[in-house]
């Protein structure tokens, strides 16, 4: 009954292959594609993880203008001396709000994955401002122009286009971004209401210049939040499995 199915005659006329070729692969990518239209996400949500505070988004912005991703790279792989020198290895949750992420492999400088929190404000400013003065040998390239005043009148449609694609921003986050941007650079005005829709977001002149916003400000509060959102030790082994 399934001599038709036999491989010589199947191999020999390339209509029949093709015909069964092509039904196979279509089987198989269907059971592969179908059941991610039933899941909400494919990524595990791990606390702590947030949307970028405007402040931190216009600093993104720049880290990617500027080409920063072209020697960094933004994620430490599960090795053990990756692991030793950066810390915990990368979580697809960590990026889940990245419009592109910043992952890749090419590492002229060290990663920044986990360089949040690892210097202070004043030494990311200075590295910025003057590599060599901190790292003798850098190659990198001074950025002292950032000290220049930040462009924000737009921040707001900024979190709207990322709400399109996915992004939590709500309501209240996009009509206060303007006024949640300079709270964040500026530690004498009143942080509650910024905190209350951005939890963990640190208020600071990271510039060292309170008295104004500058694109320095910042590009130094992207770099001092990476990997400092999520708490390790509360990540549980079946969320670490399912990333």
């Amino acid at each position: 009954m399934f001599r038709w199915l036999d491989h010589g005659k199947i191999e020999r006329n390339l209509i029949l292959l093709g015909v069964l070729t092509l039904i196979t692969v279509s089987i198989g990518g269907l059971v592969q594609i179908v059941p991610l239209f039933a899941v909400e996400t494919t990524i595990e949500r791990v606390q702590g993880v947030r949307p970028y505070t405007p402040l931190e988004l216009a600093g993104r912005n720049i880290y990617v203008r500027e080409g920063c991703y072209t020697c960094h790279s933004q994620m430490v792989r599960p090795f053990r001396d990756e692991l030793e020198r950066y810390g915990h290895y990368s979580l697809a949750a960590e990026s889940m709000y990245d419009r592109p992420f910043q992952w890749g492999s090419k590492r002229t400088g060290p990663d920044l994955a986990r360089v949040g929190g690892r210097y202070s404000d004043d030494w990311h400013a200075e590295h910025l401002r003057n590599p060599r003065a901190l790292v003798p040998d850098s190659v990198m390239p001074p950025y002292a122009f950032l000290d220049r005043p930040l462009e924000y009148g737009d921040i707001a449609e900024h979190l709207r286009a990322l709400r399109r694609l996915g992004v939590p921003y709500s309501d209240e986050m996009i009509a206060a971004a303007r006024a949640d941007l300079v709270a964040q650079a500026r530690p004498d005005l009143d942080p509650s209401g910024f905190q209350s829709r951005y939890p963990k977001a640190r208020q600071a002149a990271f510039d060292g210049d309170p008295s104004r916003v500058t694109e320095m400000d910042a590009l130094i509060a992207y770099l001092q939040m990476l990997g400092t959102l999520v708490e390790f030790r509360d990540v549980t082994p079946e969320q670490l499995r399912q990333q």
